[in-house]
């Protein structure tokens, strides 16, 4: 699959760190592997490969992450297939 990059510094991914209990979830459910568990707790890799579509947060038990799902390069991806149209590249 290929590497999609959100636009630059853009995301509306939140992450706290206090209400993480390091379950993994957010980790096993998002595509592009926005995030790890170090040390017991999550930890955002790379904020820019976010497509904000909102697995992490919905999966997330203790609400430590929250992100505007629907807008963004997810969006422009889906709205693309489901138009017949080349998707972008966000980057």
């Amino acid at each position: 699959m290929k590497e999609y990059r959100h636009l630059r510094n853009v995301a509306t991914l939140a992450y706290d760190p206090a209400l993480c209990s390091g379950c993994g979830r957010c980790a096993e459910v998002c595509p592009h592997g926005v995030f790890a568990i170090e040390d017991s707790k999550a930890r955002i890799t790379d904020r820019d490969r976010c497509m904000e579509c909102g697995a992490c947060s919905r999966n997330c038990p203790f609400a430590a992450i929250s992100v505007r799902a629907g807008v963004g390069c997810a969006w422009g991806i889906l709205i693309s297939e489901l138009k017949g149209r080349e998707a972008p590249a966000c980057d």
